[in-house]
């Protein structure tokens, strides 16, 4: 029996990790959308500017995610998401004493964003890593930890800035974060794959077993997966962080409003596990390409809404859909690219899904400060998801090459 199949019961505690990890970072970081009118009101700020600490904290993953994805092939994840999960803690509890807004969007938007990096590349690196069957599930089920955030952090955190005043309330999910993600990353493992050096290469279909790192990043497939992760979350990331505040300007009360988030993740419990099986079963770029088409069309039909009724039908499109297409990335980056470097080749596909992440706090901001409306950030993110699926269709995976010993 091989180390992987002796170890096979521990993969899921990895992937339990995973979503909690997942879970509580997302969860934070985007608890932003749920304090951003509180704080404006309370310190004056401009919409736009508490904004640009979002659009700081993705730009900040993105710099951070490629660097962090490497470091964690070449010392493990453990470390890293250990590291990043201290970091976001205290990011987060000295960014709830922030007396300014530069000071504000340096903590959160700098610090907070870049240890969150820490988390999800190396671990959606980690968990390929122990699947060689059921990949496409245990991929779906991290990113499922990683949706729960709406439905588990948001509400947590509108009930507390409604009670306690944002200050007060970021300060304790700072608390919420140490306390769960610091045990979680101790229980985080390399893969068994990459403990010896005879399997570091680990071939696998259409990855050349040699192929160097530099000719990987510089590779066809690696562009054109940037490429459509990028316009993928520069679709969602303004009706993301928006459609809350969007909301509220059409007369619904914030907590009622916060709920709409909370379906918007329920929705992408389901969407996360349905597309995932669905790769499995037809094959992840075709069933991602089907999935960016519908995700644009999803998204337009925010600008249509004014009632709770109508959001909630929305949201549950929309949060299917977009959250059901990002673990299809990580499933066709590990049936492209050798084992050994999956956490560079992720981190970089998440480099530029976080800089398309980055579009939507800023841009969104400026439409609504400059027509009072949001209708036009809409249209835009329309656009970008229709440039997602074309640059997604452009994919061709490498060549089919026989493994070492495979019979002729």
């Amino acid at each position: 029996m091989s180390q992987q199949q002796q170890q096979q019961p521990y993969r899921w505690v990895i992937v339990a990790a995973g979503g909690l990890l997942g879970c509580v970072a997302a969860g934070a970081m985007f608890s932003l959308p749920v304090f951003l009118r509180p704080m404006a009101q309370d310190t004056g700020w401009s919409v736009t500017g508490i904004s640009t600490a979002m659009t700081f904290g993705f730009l900040a993953m993105a710099l951070a995610s490629l660097g962090w994805g490497h470091l964690s092939d070449r010392i493990g994840p453990r470390p890293v998401v250990l590291a990043g999960s201290v970091v976001l803690a205290g990011s987060l509890a000295l960014a709830s004493r922030a007396q300014s807004l530069a000071g504000f969007q340096l903590l959160f938007g700098l610090l907070v964003g870049g240890a969150t990096a820490a988390v999800f590349a190396p671990m959606m690196a980690c968990v390929t890593g122990w699947f060689d069957t059921q990949r496409g599930l245990a991929v779906s089920l991290v990113s499922a930890g990683m949706g729960m955030a709406p439905m588990t952090m948001a509400p947590l955190a509108a009930w507390l800035v409604t009670e306690q005043g944002w200050r007060s309330a970021m300060l304790v999910i700072a608390g919420v974060a140490a306390l769960l993600m610091i045990p979680a990353a101790l229980l985080v493992r390399r893969p068994p794959a990459l403990e010896g050096d005879a399997a570091a290469s680990g071939p696998v279909a259409g990855a050349p077993p040699d192929m160097a790192l530099g000719q990987a990043l510089r590779s066809r497939q690696f562009i054109l997966l940037m490429l459509a992760n990028f316009f993928c979350c520069a679709t969602h990331s303004g009706p993301i962080f928006h459609t809350v505040s969007y909301a509220v300007t059409c007369g619904i009360p914030m907590i009622a409003a916060v709920t709409i988030y909370s379906v918007e993740g329920l929705a992408g419990m389901a969407g996360r596990i349905g597309f995932g099986l669905a790769g499995d079963r037809f094959g992840a770029q075709r069933v991602l390409v089907i999935g960016l088409l519908a995700q644009a069309f999803a998204v337009l039909a925010y600008a249509s809404v004014s009632q709770l009724g109508s959001f909630y039908a929305v949201a549950v499109v929309v949060g299917f859909i977009y959250a059901g297409t990002m673990p299809l990335y990580a499933v066709i980056i590990r049936e492209n690219f050798p084992l050994r470097m999956m956490g560079t080749i992720i981190g970089g596909t998440a480099l530029a899904g976080s800089l398309g992440m980055s579009t939507g706090p800023l841009l969104g901001g400026l439409v609504y400060d400059r027509l009072g409306s949001y209708t036009l950030m809409y249209v835009a993110s329309w656009g970008m998801g229709l440039a997602a699926m074309a640059v997604l269709m452009a994919f061709r995976p490498f060549p089919l090459r026989k493994m070492a010993g495979a019979p002729a």
